[in-house]
């Protein structure tokens, strides 16, 4: 069995790969899709397939997923480009005949109110489409999403943020990637949604005592309006498009659309997931 990734430079990709291993599936199985594959010559030297093939590029990535039985397809992180370079993917994946697909989505994404889950919900749609078998991971926050906040966290003593006293249900990408793994090498998966967020329920305000304990000084939430808070971001370097959709992002937090009650990532992994104080300790 060939199992594919995409974006398989990544840091997800990576992991994931890594976790296949460990479920015992040899890397010559294992096909890394990337950009630059200079930027894979660590897997490659490690014996994985790396193949060369961009998102925007259906003839290469047709190229790329010959022979491939099963793939990981890794949202493409362009905002507002996802949609296109998707439908590649997915198109690319029917003419090779691969046989199923396993889709990075977000916590449901079919109600979210945020800005970053209508590219999600559009593919889902495409997949449902494409009469490919194919399985939705619906990944909540990744935990490492929050180091950088610890940086300002220790010049300012202050989290800053617009998510009020909203919950999340973060994880770290090293669960998800062992999830997708799990899903990618047994049986049972097809067709099925899973709605995947960590055991720890946290608030920002639980955010700024975590970071707090970790630099071991005191750190405060300060919770901003939504468009003080993009503007904030935009004087920190963060460009103006992508600082509206972080803002956007914690507003979605505020209504709980980043958190799930359900177990299926403590599931699908075996074991507890990651907490917030053990990914930004590191």
């Amino acid at each position: 069995m060939t199992i594919a990734v995409t974006g398989a430079a990544g840091h997800l990709g990576r992991l994931t790969i890594a976790a296949l291993q460990e479920r015992g599936i040899p890397a010559g199985d294992i096909v890394a899709i990337v950009r630059d594959t200079a930027k894979a010559a660590d897997l490659a030297a490690a014996g994985v397939q790396v193949r060369a093939a961009d998102y925007a590029d259906p003839a290469a990535l047709r190229e790329a997923l010959i022979g491939v039985d099963k793939l990981f397809l890794i949202s493409g992180s362009e905002v507002g480009q996802r949609l296109p370079q998707h439908t590649n993917i997915i198109e690319a994946a029917q003419a090779a005949g691969v046989g199923s697909i396993a889709y990075t989505s977000i916590l449901a994404a079919d109600t979210s109110p945020l800005a970053l889950a209508a590219e999600h919900e559009a593919t889902e749609k495409l997949l449902a489409e494409s009469g490919l078998a194919h399985t939705l991971l619906r990944n909540g926050w990744y935990w490492e999403n929050y180091e950088s906040a610890v940086d300002t966290a220790k010049a300012t003593g202050a989290l800053f943020g617009a998510a009020g006293t909203g919950r999340l249900a973060g994880a770290a990408r090293k669960d998800f990637a062992e999830a997708a793994a799990a899903v990618l090498t047994t049986d049972g998966h097809n067709g099925v949604t899973y709605e995947l967020g960590g055991d720890e329920h946290l608030t920002y305000s639980d955010i700024a005592d975590v970071l707090s304990r970790v630099l071991g000084t005191e750190v405060t939430y300060k919770d901003l309006p939504q468009a003080e808070y993009a503007t904030v971001l935009e004087g920190a370097g963060v460009p103006a498009p992508f600082a509206q959709v972080l803002a956007d992002s914690d507003a979605g937090i505020a209504a709980g659309a980043l958190d799930t009650d359900g177990h299926d990532l403590r599931r699908l992994i075996g074991r507890p997931t990651t907490k917030l104080a053990d990914v930004l300790g590191a």
